[in-house]
């Protein structure tokens, strides 16, 4: 017997997580009252500094391994 429902059932690729929308609340909050084509360079600058940040802790780790750490 095959199953039947009334309401359409709604297709997802397992990608809603469900935290996007307060995501995007919370940059809004972050923004304030700034244009978002200024706001771009300062999210552009914290995504920066974290790359730089990650980089800089796996060379300093690579380092304190081997030995060559000051």
């Amino acid at each position: 017997m095959a199953r039947t429902s009334s309401s359409p059932k709604k297709q997802s690729n397992g990608a809603n997580l469900g935290f996007e929308q307060k995501l995007w609340q919370a940059a809004d909050k972050l923004r304030g009252h700034m244009d978002a084509a200024e706001y771009k360079h300062v999210a552009l600058g914290l995504i920066f500094l974290k790359y730089i940040s990650g980089a800089f802790a796996e060379k300093h780790y690579a380092l304190a391994t081997k030995g060559m750490y000051l």
